[in-house]
């Protein structure tokens, strides 16, 4: 089975058509992120196949928020060399067609065919779920049920025992049956189904553990005893040591701790304050030096005040020799700029009249062209008048045609009426004999059709009435009159003498409206606005031109000597660059001068503010104060810094942190003596009540005791497990023996499966029960055989195997001629890289025999499977439109 186009339409959230052709026979792999749309195809196959077309409980079809939608899905698949086209609708449009090869089946009859087709079945109500899926319920695998197997090989176990050709049931009912069942119904006396031990086994288990805990339990009790006269000898003797109190000893040397700690503090209370005087000390002389140093640079900036001053003056003197030069330069160049621009006007002048003179000639072709077309339009216009008074005669229209031709219409079925139920009089006499039909004489052989009754004379015999039959035929003569009638006004309003001249006159009023169509389009081409419009067109061409003309006259006529616009403006232009030229050029001098001038003023005057600072009186005197103030701070220093280190070594000496160390080690060691001397006050109480209990409860006569029944329960609990053992080896010998016989039958199945299991763990095999369940995997791990139990395996691994075992169903199908396609959605998310890489192997191995649709969020981990991946993003909605249902 191939599958070959996959199509939905408003399916979740497909509302527009989606379309995926092109398939590959092998792997297909579809790539989306989460809520894309991958899950939403794997459902619209599931309802294509599974859910009857009539049902309504499939609303989770529907487009989210659009209770109207109608989902529908088409597949197209191969099989055995003839194309299947199944489309199917559900819920507001149901309907269910299916095309095999040019065959057709629809409704019920078509989901039959594909039931049988593909081994499942549909439910009796209600939406379709696991139980009925069969065969593509394996095959199927949804989103995270990947490991989930039994259930449905379960639900597709009776095709598959058909597949497999061999009746297992026959193995059931063997002889070795009846031993096996004696035996496990023995067995089941001692054990359950899982090995636990049940019943009387149980029981002597149960009561045996119970001795057992007793026993251990006085065993204790005794040990406990002997431990609690130990602990009170041992009690009594530290209580005789708690009564000479050692702990005041310790608080006594933790106060002498914390006195000496005391003194130590004051000490650096006051080391710390001479450090921060020492900083005030050190702080004034920075500023002391600081102020002298800027009283010995005040000289020195003095001389250089006066060296700028003296270069400011020199390069005024050097900008007054420039501003003659200077202004030279900017009257030439007014004087070039003043002659460019009359020469540059005059230029323009000429150009204007060369422009009207172009306009002057246009506007005269343009006055003969508008003569020309409003002479044209005047005679359409004419014609316009008369085709319209022609077409206000003929009063044929198209809707009266169509009436006059609805009413002949209807005449003549009236007529075909009348002849189909009229009585029909043949005649076929013989030569020189008549008959009179009315008034009319009828000889030869002829034909009349009767419509009213009539006489019938036959000469020499007598006369015959007939009557033409029913009420019909009247009728039907009344309502032909009427329609006669009607018709025979309607063409006396049209001024028509028949149904074909009425045909003439509408011929005729067509023509005539296409006539004055096409003429109003022509005048419209010619005027559109009108002639109105052109006439006055023509009088603004005439007096623009009586403008032009006046325009003209005005202006200079063109001399020998004169040169092109282009030409005067790239003169006036480079007049232009001169004189802005020499403009910025005084612009510059200018700011140069006025920059000069402010710098011998600003030079200047700092020279002054500096040379009076420097005589101020009262300078002298500061710099004498400041001096003798640094001596003073220096001696203070030198004081204050032997302080410092007096009362560093005294601390140094006095070690604060091992004073505090001992303040809290004899504070505790106080608190802790006193604190255990309380405690075992309590304890000694406790335990002489404790062995008071104890002393007076016969405990060694009860362990006596309980060591003799604890014997006899132990003898009994054997013998039972002895047999239990028994029992269970012998009937795990005889089901071996039996799936042995079971693994013959099946070993077409298990060679599909070892030959997928050897690509994942080679030398190991995954063994099924007799209802082609995987029950134990074999394998060989670290050098030594081990046996898994399928369930116990873990949550990837039971994936693993779960894949592999569907890849063998599909190949066991396929040998016994029956259709596979494999759907993975989202499969073996739960395997490690390692894992994965050996089960892409198995898949492009299993892609060879089987078509397989697989989806996947991670596309990173299916790179390397030999197939391009779909994304989902990438297939645009269908645009084509919906095909009719066959």
């Amino acid at each position: 089975m191939k599958l070959q186009r996959i199509r939905v339409e408003q399916l979740r959230q497909f509302r527009e058509p989606l379309e995926i052709t092109g398939l590959a026979p092998g792997i297909n792999l579809f790539t989306g992120p989460n809520e894309s749309g991958k899950s939403t195809l794997v459902r619209a196959i599931r309802a294509a196949f599974f859910e009857r077309f009539k049902s309504g409980s499939i609303d989770d079809l529907q487009p989210w928020g659009d209770s109207s939608a109608s989902p529908s899905v088409q597949l197209a698949f191969d099989w055995q060399g003839e194309r299947w086209e199944l489309s199917k609708s559900f819920l507001k449009r149901k309907r269910c067609d299916l095309t095999i090869a040019g065959r057709r089946y629809s409704e019920e009859e078509a989901e039959e065919q594909l039931s049988g087709l593909l081994g499942y079945q549909y439910p009796s109500r209600g939406a379709s779920k696991t139980e009925h899926w069969g065969i593509p319920g394996l095959l199927w695998i949804e989103q995270g049920s990947g490991q989930d197997i039994h259930e449905s090989i379960t639900h597709a176990g009776d095709y598959l025992k058909s597949a497999l050709g061999e009746s297992l049931g026959e193995v059931a009912s063997s002889t070795g049956d009846e031993l096996i069942g004696q035996v496990t119904r023995e067995r089941a006396q001692l054990l359950t189904a899982t090995g636990r031990p049940a019943n009387d086994y149980a029981k002597a288990i149960q009561q045996h553990a119970g001795c057992q805990e007793q026993l251990d339990s006085l065993s204790r009790d005794i040990s406990t005893y002997r431990d609690l006269v130990d602990q009170l000898e041992t009690l009594r003797q530290l209580q005789h040591e708690d009564a000479t109190r050692p702990w005041e000893r310790y608080h006594q040397q933790a106060e002498q701790a914390t006195a000496r700690l005391a003194e130590v503090q004051g000490w650096l209370q006051a080391q710390a304050r001479a450090r921060l005087e020492l900083q005030h000390v050190t702080e004034s002389q920075r500023l002391c030096r600081d102020q002298l140093a800027s009283f010995a640079k005040q000289q020195g900036d003095l001389e250089q005040r006066a060296r700028d001053r003296q270069k400011a003056i020199e390069a005024l003197d050097s900008q007054e020799t420039r501003r003659a030069g200077t202004e030279s330069r900017l009257a030439q160049a007014k004087s070039a700029y003043q002659a460019a621009d009359r020469a540059c006007r005059q230029t323009r002048q000429l150009e204007h009249r060369h422009r009207l003179d172009s306009e002057l000639r246009q506007l005269d072709l343009d006055l003969a062209q508008t003569e020309e077309t409003l002479k044209q339009a005047r005679t359409l216009q004419a014609q316009q008048r008369e085709q319209q008074a022609q077409l206000h005669g003929n009063r044929v229209d198209t809707a009266m045609l169509t009436q006059l031709r609805k009413l002949g219409q209807q005449l003549a079925e009236l007529d075909i009426a009348q002849q189909a139920i009229a009585t029909r009089l043949h005649f076929d006499l013989l030569p020189a004999q008549h008959i009179l039909l009315g008034d009319e004489s009828l000889t030869g052989e002829g034909q009349r059709l009767l419509m009213e009754p009539a006489d019938l004379d036959i000469p020499g015999i007598g006369k015959l009435k007939i009557q033409p039959g029913g009420e019909d035929i009247a009728d039907l003569a009344r309502r032909r009159r009427i329609a006669q009638d009607k018709l025979t006004a309607q063409l006396n309003e049209a001024q028509a003498e028949s149904l074909s001249h009425a045909e003439e006159l509408g011929e005729r009023h067509r023509g005539l409206r296409e006539d004055i169509r096409r003429g109003e389009l022509l005048l419209g081409s010619l005027a559109a606005s009108g002639i109105d419009d052109l006439l006055g067109r023509q009088a603004s061409g005439m007096q623009r031109r009586q403008a032009l003309q006046q325009q003209l006259a005005d202006l200079p006529r063109p001399t020998g000597a004169d040169v092109s616009l282009a030409i005067a403006e790239s003169r006036l232009e480079t007049a232009r660059e001169q004189l802005q030229a020499a403009e910025q050029g005084v612009s510059h001098f200018e700011r140069d001068h006025s920059l000069a001038s402010q710098a011998v003023k600003t030079a200047q005057e700092e020279w002054q503010k500096l040379n009076d600072a420097l005589q101020a009186p009262d300078r002298r005197q500061r710099e004498t104060e400041l001096s003798g103030q640094l001596v003073e701070l220096r001696a203070r220093e030198a004081a204050l810094q032997e302080s410092v280190i007096r009362h560093q070594k005294q601390i140094e000496a006095a070690q604060p942190d091992i004073l505090r160390q001992d303040v809290q080690r004899f504070t505790r060691t106080a608190e802790t003596l006193e604190q255990e001397a309380r405690q075992r006050s309590l304890e000694l109480a406790s335990l002489r009540s404790k062995l008071e209990t104890l002393g007076a409860s016969g405990l060694e006569e009860q362990h006596a005791e309980l060591t003799l029944q604890l014997r006899h329960i132990g003898r009994r609990r054997d013998q039972l497990e002895h047999r239990a053992a028994a029992l269970d080896l012998l009937l795990n010998l005889l089901k071996t023996r039996r799936q042995a016989l079971t693994q013959r039958i099946q070993a077409p199945l298990q060679r599909h499966l070892n030959h997928y299991l050897q690509l994942l763990f080679p030398q190991s095999h995954l063994e099924v029960d007799e209802d082609l369940q995987p029950r134990l995997l074999v394998r060989e791990t670290h050098g030594r055989e081990t046996q898994d139990d399928f369930a116990a395996l873990s949550f990837g691994a039971r994936e693993q195997m779960g894949l592999i075992s569907r890849l063998a169903y599909a190949d066991l199908l396929k040998e016994a001629g029956r259709p596979t396609l494999i759907i993975l959605d989202d499969a073996l998310v739960h395997s490690d890289p390692q894992r994965l890489a050996h089960m892409k192997r198995i898949l492009f191995d299993a892609g060879q025999r089987h078509q397989i649709l697989l989806f996947t969020c991670h596309p990173d981990n299916w790179r390397d499977l030999g197939v391009v991946a779909t994304t989902l993003q990438s297939l645009k909605p269908s645009n084509h439109s919906r095909p009719s249902n066959h």
